[in-house]
């Protein structure tokens, strides 16, 4: 049923870039630590870098579950499944690693995503995958459902802030900082944004 591959390329990087949302998995060295998974999406905030790299663009949300994992052991696995057409699942677990803003590979690497514009949704990292196992499985279980369009609730909530009021906010939350298990999560006070 399925297989490991070696790149993601060919079909593989055409059924992945094709797709509307995937999800995040992560989780901290602690065996009672707090097990993240998150759905991401907008058009354009993810791309295929290299055979064995892909990013995402990190935005403004809740929590930083995923930056604090990242940060303490650089496990992640990334999933795609297809709601549409043939069935597919295809995984790719590695290391990742949250570039910030005041990181000198910042401003290329959102270069990297045209179709987005950033200072709409309060971006705080992206986020690098380096590839050690790619995956694919059947997906005969996964529903048919309909993609209609990405909601614009995301960018007309953060469109009207600035870096100051960006990180009044993140300081205020609870779980931005420091993660549910009191990891440090996004650092702050947030750098200016260089975009």
């Amino acid at each position: 049923m399925g297989k490991t591959y070696e790149r993601i390329d060919g079909r593989l990087r055409t059924f992945i870039e094709a797709q509307p949302l995937f999800f995040t998995a992560t989780a901290p060295l602690s065996g009672d630590g707090t097990v993240n998974l998150s759905p991401k999406g907008l058009a354009g905030s993810f791309v295929v870098l290299d055979e064995l790299t892909v990013a995402y663009l990190d935005f403004a949300g809740s929590t930083a579950e995923t930056i604090a994992h990242l940060r303490e052991n650089g496990r992640i696995t990334l999933m795609w499944c297809a709601f549409q057409g043939p069935p597919n699942i295809v995984r790719v677990h590695g290391r990742g690693e949250p570039v910030f803003r005041d990181d000198r590979r910042f401003q290329e690497l959102v270069g990297r995503f045209p179709a987005i514009d950033p200072a709409q949704h309060g971006l705080r990292a992206v986020i690098v995958v380096t590839a050690e196992t790619v995956r694919d499985s059947c997906g005969y279980a996964v529903p048919f459902m309909a993609y209609e369009e990405d909601r614009d609730l995301h960018g007309r909530r953060f469109a009207r802030e600035d870096d100051a009021s960006l990180d009044a906010y993140f300081t205020k939350k609870e779980h931005i900082a420091t993660s549910l298990d009191g990891l440090p999560g996004l650092p702050l006070p947030l750098p200016p944004s260089t975009v």
